[in-house]
């Protein structure tokens, strides 16, 4: 062979000129690849976690030689170039070589697929580019904010915003799954002639690779080796009520009481920011929450836990600031002033890359919050959110914001949970804005950041959730009714809002929460340029009508009556790694007709539904799938799969269907008298 090839026993290397090539057997059916230019292969494992032994089978010949995992086989010419193939021995992905080396007829180009090459750093740019697969489908890649649920043909940032979250693992219609190894800043390119991936500063070429022969294999082997969520506590089956924001003690309690007086189910309330004096100081502001622990006991004897939002942004006021300097726990700026962030002054990000730091963050909130009794954090802000994204600026202790800037969020939710595990708490689940891959395993609840209330912000919805999913995340909500721009007084809005609650109420988290107008009621109020940061417009189920309120009222009933089934879905979640909320073909990959429905979702196996995405929308189009006969909820009839129905969907309908042999339907249809 050209280059110099070694077998050992679990691993093949190749190592040509100054490139250094591993590819290795890592977890079930999966094959790790990493390339560099340095003399010796970094050790950074990133999301994947170390495996137990296996061993792989090695071929070496004379002009190539093979690894093979299982059901995946990866082979390398004399040149280096590597193909990958599963059991069938057939081609699932290869890479993109086009060169006079490559014996194939081709255009006398020279384009290189695996790149590392400095372009006026010191850090290299590191770009990998494959074989485009004709009709193929992706899905995964975290949450982006559009309206496709099959990604193939659109380019993706590989990083983090408000309501973007870019957790860099896909499963392919081919019949495997890929994972981008590496949280340096960059793009990836799904486009029709080549898939290309780029990190703007990176000294390694690092993907993982495995086959399956349904989504569901798939992601087993992926969270088996990126880790897979704890236990699920039992009151986050239930209903979350949030708005932005609660502004004192008082207002907490009186909206917890009106729910227990109205007899609805209520399981968590939230505080949102600026509960605080000083961004950073990680406490109550003792002039409006006077008694935490009171308020505390008192919504616990409700059956209610509190939750309360925490910012990574620390201003120069805050009692902490100086400390966190003097230890090297803020984020630096390479060049300009280090402000980094303005919301009511001017602050920097606190920087949890390390472990001193995220020990220092968890004692702050189990010292402030912790001993009242309070065990839910929202974790907001965690991509982080800076002012302008120019990753080149910004370093944590453990590197710059282009070489691994991907990792922030899975390290501000490590911090918390790390605390609460080591406390003895054995379910954490913490609600946070962003995450990367291997989050799930931290606790980590992610939601969709702060989008708008409008039916196509609806629909975005729905597909960053479906994608989440498969991209590991098991536990996943977004803002029921949208963030911005929500009016209780407008009919428009009112009828978003019943839609988006449907949806709600089938997520693996039911929680609404959003900015409703008007602002500006108190007299106190600070114009921040953005909102009141004081109070809002009420955002509670009675707030939007009479009409609206009974239609609210019985898809509360509804989701505790699944509270039972959400549990159960979940666990199965904790096991294997497979996600809540799912796609038609997730659970039916054979049905082709499945994948081509991207706007029904599934709660686990059992339950299906069509929400209803488009204003003044009187019927819809429901597919059920082949395989399995489905019991309408509303009447029981019983209908054959395989189908697609035109179903009524008046403002109290969401199409919903339960898999008949599941004995789902008698246990939560159970006493529901009319409607749902």
């Amino acid at each position: 062979m050209k280059g110099i090839v070694k077998g050992e026993q679990e691993r093949l290397s190749w190592r040509y000129d100054d490139e250094l090539l591993y590819i290795e057997a890592w977890g079930r059916d999966s094959l790790r690849v990493r390339s560099t230019h340095l003399e010796k292969m970094p050790e950074k494992d990133w999301a994947l976690e170390p495996q137990g032994e296996v061993k792989p089978i090695i071929k070496i010949s004379e002009d190539s030689a093979s690894i093979t995992n299982g059901k995946i086989c990866a082979r390398i010419n004399t040149y280096g170039y590597i193909t990958f193939y599963n059991e069938k021995n057939e081609e699932i992905l290869k890479e993109r070589w086009e060169t006079r080396e490559v014996p194939v007829d081709m255009m006398a180009t020279e384009n290189y697929a695996r790149v590392l090459k400095e372009w006026g750093g010191t850090v290299p740019k590191a770009v990998m580019t494959f074989e485009s697969n004709k009709n193929e489908k992706i899905y995964g890649m975290g949450q982006y904010q559009m309206e496709y649920l099959d990604l193939k043909g659109c380019e993706l940032e590989l990083c983090h915003k408000n309501s973007q979250t870019s957790i860099p693992f896909y499963i392919s219609n081919k019949g495997y799954g890929f994972l981008w190894n590496n949280p340096a800043v960059g793009t990836v390119n799904f486009a029709k002639n080549l898939t290309r991936w780029t990190a703007e500063a990176s000294c390694v070429i690092d993907y993982w690779i495995t086959a399956g022969e349904t989504p569901a294999e798939i992601l087993e082997n992926y969270t088996a080796v990126s880790g897979r969520p704890g236990e699920f506590p039992k009151w986050a089956s239930g209903f979350w009520q949030s708005k932005l924001r609660y502004h004192n003690q008082e207002e907490v309690l009186e909206t917890a009481r009106e729910y227990k007086r109205r007899g609805l189910p209520l399981s968590v309330i939230v505080i949102d920011f600026f509960h605080w004096k000083h961004q950073g100081d990680w406490s109550f502001d003792p002039e409006y929450f006077p008694d935490p622990q009171a308020m505390v006991d008192e919504l616990k004897e409700m059956g209610v836990e509190l939750m309360v939002s925490v910012w990574p942004t620390v201003e120069p006021y805050s009692e902490n600031y100086a400390r966190l300097k003097q230890l090297g726990f803020l984020t630096r700026a390479d060049r300009g002033v280090r402000t980094q962030y303005h919301c009511l002054g001017a602050q920097v990000f606190f920087d949890p890359t390390t472990q001193g730091a995220r020990e220092f963050l968890y004692e702050k909130l189990k010292e402030n919050y912790g001993k009242y009794g309070i065990r839910i954090f929202w974790l907001d802000e965690a991509e982080p959110e800076y002012q302008q994204f120019d990753y080149d600026i910004y370093r944590y202790q453990a590197g710059s914001a282009r070489e691994i800037g991907g990792i922030y969020p899975l390290c501000y939710s490590q911090a918390i949970y790390d605390g609460m595990k080591k406390d003895g708490i054995e379910d954490p689940m913490n609600l946070t804005r962003s995450a990367w891959a291997g989050s799930q395993k931290f606790g980590t609840l992610l939601w969709s950041g702060d989008i708008y209330s409008s039916f196509r912000s609806f629909r975005m919805q729905i597909r960053a959730g479906l994608n989440a999913g498969m991209a590991g995340i098991a536990w996943w909500t977004s803002d029921i009714g949208g963030f911005w721009g929500g009016d209780p007084e407008s009919e428009e809005f009112r009828e978003l809002l019943v839609r988006w609650f449907q949806f709600g109420v089938f997520s693996p988290i039911c929680r609404l929460h959003g900015h409703r107008r008007p602002s500006g009621t108190l007299p106190e109020v600070v114009d921040s340029g953005m909102f009141d940061f004081n109070t809002c417009g009420p955002n509670e189920v009675w707030s939007y009508g009479e009409k609206n309120y009974g239609i609210l009222k019985e898809l509360l009933m509804l989701r505790e009556r699944m509270r039972p089934y959400v549990e159960e879905t979940a666990a199965e979640a904790s096991e294997t790694g497979l996600p809540m909320l799912r796609t038609l073909f997730f659970n039916y990959p054979e049905d082709e007709n499945c994948w081509e429905t991207e706007d029904e979702i599934m709660l686990g196996r059992d339950l299906l539904a069509a929400p209803v995405t488009y204003p003044g929308m009187t019927s819809r189009e429901v597919y059920l799938p082949k395989g399995d006969r489905w019991i309408d909820y509303y009447n029981g009839k019983v209908y054959e799969g395989g189908q697609t129905l035109m179903y009524p969907t008046p403002l109290e309908v969401i199409p919903f269907f339960i898999r008949e042999g599941s004995g789902q339907y008698e246990k939560i249809r159970g006493q529901a008298e009319g409607g749902l």
